[in-house]
């Protein structure tokens, strides 16, 4: 501190040095059948635990008669982490293609399905 009582620049970088987001080094990942958490982004009760550029509300969705294949990838060659039973509750948190990623819950299991095995939004 200068003699005014203000934090001088030193001070500011020593603090910010202890935050959750320090670069101290390689960490290790998740597991990401069980995080909600990819590159570019993550589920919002991530936020605070995983730096990524994009957080994301899950949007509630429900699995569809039949049920529906998890899967680690959106491939249908991609191998099947679970099945999904009709009427459980999905977390969508992205979109791309007729793939939905998201999870069951912030603790997993984490995947992708298909859009069409997901009950559309209604309004």
């Amino acid at each position: 501190m200068d003699v005014t009582g203000s934090a001088t620049p030193a001070d500011a970088l020593e603090t910010h040095a202890q935050g959750p987001f320090i670069l101290s080094g390689p960490v290790v990942r998740p597991d990401e059948t069980r995080v909600p958490l990819r590159g570019d982004l993550a589920h919002i009760g991530l936020a605070g635990k995983y730096f990524v550029p994009h957080y994301a509300v899950p949007q509630p969705r429900t699995v569809m008669p039949g049920g529906a294949a998890l899967r680690s990838a959106p491939s249908e060659g991609a191998p099947e982490l679970c099945t999904l039973m009709e009427g459980d509750s999905f977390e969508l948190l992205d979109i791309t293609g007729s793939w939905a990623w998201g999870c069951l819950s912030l603790e997993g299991p984490v995947g992708y399905v298909h859009v069409d095995r997901l009950e559309p939004v209604t309004k």
